[in-house]
């Protein structure tokens, strides 16, 4: 039986190629919202990052959350998307060392 293919994608931040379970989804709903999505299958416009707050605070520099989700992105959602990103980030590597202990 042939092995299965693990989903790539790019961190919009630092341009880094990684397993779609080791990156975390930034989507634009259809009715404009903008969120984090750690099950990666709410409905939208998808953009991905690393795990890191570093990645983060680049991708609100260079404006890398604008480009790839096709919509201005404004300094108070990036603000909200910060503190959610700090607040997830603990819960999105608990759930990766779940995974990792099962395999």
């Amino acid at each position: 039986m042939k092995p299965r293919k693990i989903p790539l994608r790019k961190c919009v931040a630092c341009q880094e190629m990684k397993a779609k379970k080791e990156l975390i989804r930034v989507v634009r709903t259809p009715d404009e919202q903008i969120l984090i999505d750690l099950t990666g299958k709410k409905s939208g416009r998808g953009a991905y990052l690393c795990g890191k707050a570093s990645c983060f605070k680049l991708a609100k520099k260079s404006k890398a959350l604008d480009r790839a989700l096709k919509q201005a992105v404004s300094p108070d959602i990036y603000d909200q998307l910060e503190q959610d990103f700090i607040r997830v980030e603990d819960e999105f590597h608990a759930l990766k060392e779940l995974e990792s202990d099962d395999e």
